[in-house]
């Protein structure tokens, strides 16, 4: 798998590891599955109330520390700056890591108006070293250009919904002219109506791979990062595989014929969603 260097010099790898509803043991043993499957990045969240299955499996998987990412991400109610200073410190406390490497506002909820305030937050966080590199998730461009407006760092990383049906073409564009990776959540549209898609479905048998991994290779080809989630040992070496699947350009721009205006899969938009 290679490799990308985000602007403050935090290593990514192509494809991420999701997290969200692995808890307790039985959380902690498919992530650290992952991690010996090959996996280095391994997404999380204070709202996925897993961050110590994620430590423990950290610990237990037999890789290095210093070759794994831990992302984390502060929630909406804990925007205020006081909040979000001490969620961010008990979010390391709860992995049992010295430090959490990649560290994200989970949505702006514009309605509350205190997105700023949190990021000022995990800026004092980075300083602090408890945490290595700070993003955010679900921003607008609107949100982020007020974020550098009003205390001059930008996001290393936004974490979005993108799929096929979503493609998000104006905000990956916008990401890119900044120097910012854009991350994918349910990057295989939550295994619905996609993975039967008979575009994707011929591509795949061309291919001889699954759907998924056509997805996740669509992915990589977009320079976007996906964070699959998956419980077997199979299935997690099957969609890290797909970094080495090469779509071709008429895949590519066939796949492209999939978005859809109204392509999220819960209506959570930004603009107005409230976590």
């Amino acid at each position: 798998m290679t490799h990308r260097t985000l602007i403050d010099g935090l290593t990514l790898p192509d494809i991420g590891f999701g997290t969200g509803g692995l808890k307790g043991r039985h959380g902690a043993a498919v992530i650290t599955s992952a991690l010996q499957s090959g996996y280095r990045l391994v997404d999380s969240a204070v709202r996925y109330e897993n961050e110590g299955a994620v430590g423990a499996a950290v610990r237990a998987s037999g890789v290095p520390r210093d070759e794994i990412v831990v992302t984390s991400k502060l929630p909406g109610r804990h925007h205020a700056h006081d909040q979000a200073v001490t969620a961010i410190e008990e979010s390391v406390y709860r992995t049992g890591l010295d430090h959490v490497d990649l560290y994200l506002i989970h949505w702006p909820n514009p309605s509350k108006d205190l997105y700023v305030e949190a990021w000022q937050a995990l800026i004092e966080a980075r300083e602090r070293g408890l945490v290595r590199a700070i993003g955010v998730s679900n921003f607008l461009p609107g949100h982020i250009d007020r974020l550098v407006a009003e205390t001059g760092v930008t996001p290393v990383v936004n974490q979005v919904e993108l799929h096929p049906y979503f493609p998000q073409a104006e905000q990956r564009a916008y990401d890119a002219a900044h120097g910012i990776v854009t991350e994918a959540w349910s990057p295989i549209g939550r295994a619905g109506d996609v993975l039967t898609d008979p575009v994707l479905t011929r591509i795949a048998a061309a291919h001889g791979t699954s759907v998924a991994g056509v997805i996740l290779s669509w992915h990589v080809r977009l320079g976007v990062l996906p964070l699959p989630k998956a419980s077997t040992p199979e299935r997690q070496r099957a969609n890290l595989g797909a970094a080495g699947v090469e779509l071709t350009d008429a895949d590519v721009a066939a796949i492209a014929t999939l978005a859809r205006p109204d392509g999220r899969n819960n209506d959570q938009d930004p603009a107005v969603y409230e976590e």
